[in-house]
């Protein structure tokens, strides 16, 4: 395969940083919060070695992509989804999004449609609706998002310590989780603050419905951030024919935590 330009252009002109590594079915990799597209690190190379080409875009405002003040809006960031997708001409996808990536995998259907995508795997996602709302009673509570970003905007760090412990599993390595510390910090805190209001507020529980796409969704039951009932399992039961594997006494970080049994799920869903 000829050498691949670093960056896709979004239609604002950021550019976004591009990771495209190996060849065959194009599986592409969509990072959590605050997370870039290293974190995909160790499916990349083992995706590569059962000969699939990964591709992994750094979301605006985070990794190696530019860091526009806009765009951090669920429509923008979907739309840079498809920008890569687009330009580099992949076809037969399988999504493959992590927490805040299963909006964006999510939206990106509704929005773009399915003639690009084969399957769709969401690992702890954060679909359909996370704050509560008279036609979704059991939810996030407004107030409770609000205190949440209220205590990242004053104190970051402080925030990512109180919520490190049940994020990780308690045999984690400290450099693991000073890996992803490091990461989560340089993303510039008004991009974060967006992207986490954004993520609050994305009410896909319609665009959820109306996937016809094979989808399976990975989810701990220990998840702290995204709780199984309100985001993992309420998706399964939208998303018709779609197959709910539940990782026990499992968080949030499960690409980190649960890289071998979740590549092996991924593994035997892509053959399936």
């Amino acid at each position: 395969m000829a050498s691949q330009p670093l960056h896709a252009s979004a239609k604002d002109g950021t550019k976004l940083f591009v990771q495209d590594w190996g060849s065959g079915r194009p599986v592409l990799l969509l990072a959590a919060w605050t997370f870039n597209s290293s974190v995909w690190g160790s499916q990349i190379v083992a995706l590569n070695a059962k000969g699939y080409r990964c591709v992994a875009p750094d979301r605006r405002g985070h990794g190696r992509s530019d860091m526009p003040t806009a765009g951090y809006d669920l429509d923008t960031l979907t739309d840079d989804v498809a920008a890569v997708i687009e330009q580099r001409d992949l076809r037969d996808v399988t999504i493959v999004a992590h927490s805040m990536g299963s909006i964006e995998a999510v939206n990106y259907l509704a929005r773009h449609g399915a003639d690009r995508i084969a399957r769709l795997v969401l690992v702890a996602p954060t679909t359909p609706y996370l704050v509560q709302s008279e036609d979704n009673p059991d939810a996030v509570p407004r107030a409770m998002v609000e205190a949440q970003n209220a205590a990242i905007a004053q104190d970051f760090p402080k925030w990512m310590g109180d919520n490190e412990a049940p994020f990780f599993m308690p045999d984690t390595s400290e450099a693991t989780r000073a890996w992803i510390r490091e990461m989560m910090l340089s993303v510039p805190l008004p991009v974060a603050l967006a992207c986490r209001k954004t993520i609050s507020f994305a009410d896909l529980r319609a665009a959820a419905r109306a996937i016809d796409r094979p989808t399976l969704i990975v989810h701990g039951d220990k998840d702290a951030s995204a709780p199984l009932e309100l985001t993992g399992a309420k998706t399964a039961k939208l998303i018709s024919g779609s197959r709910l594997a539940v990782y026990e006494g499992a968080p949030h970080a499960l690409p980190l935590t649960h890289s071998a049994r979740l590549m092996a799920d991924l593994l035997a869903f892509l053959d399936s």
